[in-house]
This record gives structure tokens, C-alpha cells and sequence, in this order.
């Protein structure tokens, strides 16, 4: 089912992903405190007021219950829909739960103006990224049935890859999911999370986009190194002439601990 928003001439989204939740507030990852980092993304989009959140996986640590509920009172007062795609640290039963939850929306396919943004399930049975036959016939069939004219995929895994340790992890089913996408001429792009690494790129003419994690960031090296430059996320505008950017943003930490 399409979520579908009022006409207007640009919207607005925000991208968040890899937040690492843990059950309570306080609890560290990688020597910080994923929850607080959230929460002052979303303190901040609450200023800004975007016309959605897309949350590309990785949104908890661990799958617990409590932290699917910590995430849930967090983007509690968001006063846009939150969209949300799996990553391989999420539990699908726990994700399906979010659909209950103000201002979770199940939708997987949204239309903007003449955009149709698709959002993919990348999650397999190892931390590595599949394109399986399920999501295959899902993205045809959303393909075949839409009048859009630009189309932007999100996925969690990244779709090539960038030269880091967490290449060991990557889409397994990329040649498959590249034939998909240069078969289909309105996708320009594809935007993802579990890089831990802001760039942007073109395989093509298609664009990658890495977003940030909103919790620590990976150096791009063969060794899994971490470091923390602060609360991150990816800015999106989209615009019904069929253009589209990104920016990436961070919240300067130093100042809000």
C-alpha cells in the first residue's frame, strides 16, 4: 500500500539509521550513548518539522522488547509519519510492532508528487545483506504498477562496495539487485545505511548515497575501527521537477552533552 502525500513542490525527509539502541537511555555502544544521540536528532527535527523520517535499519543493538520500546518513546514527538526498513541487527516480529505506535507507518512505498520512493528489505540470516526473490518480485511489481517518473530506492545494506571492513558484510546479492535497478531508467538513485560512513557516489548513472549512523561512524579502512564525531543523519529534498539532494548533517555534541 502506497502512503501517499499531499502535492507540493518539495518534501522534505530525513534519514536516520544505525542508531544502536540498547533497552535503557544510559547504556553504551562503542563508548557512547546511542539513545541520547537519537534523541537530539529528533529534538532538532522537531524544530525543523521535515514531511517524514526514514529509518534505514540497525535502529537497535540487540532486538530486545525494551529497546524497540525506547525507540518508540523517542521518536515519540515527531510530528511527521516515520518510515522504517530492517536492518540485520533488527528483529522483523519486534519491527512489525512499531505499526501500533503514533508516528510509525507500515508503508513501504511512498509517492510524492511525481517521485515513488521504494524501501527495500535487505535483511538476510548472516550481518550480510540479501536481495531475495520475495523482494525481487516486490520491486517489480511496484515497478510495473507505478505512473511515477523518478523513482529513489532505500535499502540498509550498502550495494557496493566502499573500501571498509564492512565490506565483509555487504550485499550478497548485488549483480541481481543492479540488474533490477539499470533495467528500470527511472531510478536515479538508491540511498542506505551500515556503512557508518557519510558518501555519495554513482555506479553508472545511478547514485549511492551512504547515510551517517546516528551513533558512531566507521573509519574507511580493512580494520574495524570506530569513532565518534556526534549525533549524524542525512537531509533529503525532493523535488516534484524530479531533482533530488542530500546533505549531510551532525549535531555538534561538544555543545549539547
Amino acid at each position: 500500500m502506497d502512503y501517499v502525500f499531499p502535492a507540493q513542490r518539495q518534501y522534505r525527509l530525513a534519514q536516520i539509521t544505525d542508531c544502536h539502541l540498547l533497552p535503557t537511555v544510559d547504556q553504551y555502544y562503542q563508548q557512547i550513548q546511542p539513545a541520547k544521540y537519537l534523541q537530539a536528532i529528533v529534538a532538532q527535527l522537531c524544530l525543523e518539522l521535515p514531511d517524514a523520517v526514514i529509518l534505514t535499519g540497525d535502529l537497535v543493538q540487540n532486538a530486545s522488547a525494551a529497546s524497540y520500546q525506547l525507540l518508540a518513546e523517542i521518536c515519540q514527538p515527531l510530528a511527521c509519519p516515520v518510515f522504517y526498513l530492517p536492518g540485520n541487527h533488527d528483529d522483523l516480529q519486534q519491527l512489525e510492532l512499531l505499526n501500533k505506535i503514533a508516528p510509525f507507518q507500515a508503508a513501504k512505498s511512498l509517492r510524492l508528487a511525481s517521485w515513488q520512493l521504494l524501501l527495500l528489505n535487505t535483511k538476510g540470516e548472516t550481518p550480510s545483506g540479501v536481495f531475495g526473490v520475495e523482494q525481487q518480485h516486490w520491486l517489480q511489481q511496484q515497478l510495473k504498477q507505478s505512473d511515477a517518473t523518478a523513482v529513489w530506492l532505500f535499502c540498509h545494506h550498502h550495494p557496493r562496495p566502499i573500501g571498509s571492513s564492512i565490506d565483509n558484510h555487504g550485499q550478497l546479492d548485488a549483480a541481481i539487485l543492479w540488474q533490477h535497478i539499470f533495467a528500470e531508467p527511472r531510478i536515479q538513485g538508491i540511498g542506505h545505511g551500515h556503512s557508518h560512513y557519510a558518501y555519495s557516489g554513482q555506479f553508472g548513472k545511478v547514485n549511492i548515497v551512504g547515510c551517517p549512523a546516528s551513533s558512531v561512524q566507521f573509519l574507511p579502512t580493512p580494520e574495524w575501527q570506530t569513532i565518534d564525531q556526534g549525533p549524524q543523519w542525512c537531509d533529503w529534498l525532493f523535488n516534484a521537477d524530479q531533482t533530488v539532494q542530500w546533505q549531510f548533517r551532525v549535531i555538534d555534541w561538544d555543545l549539547n552533552d
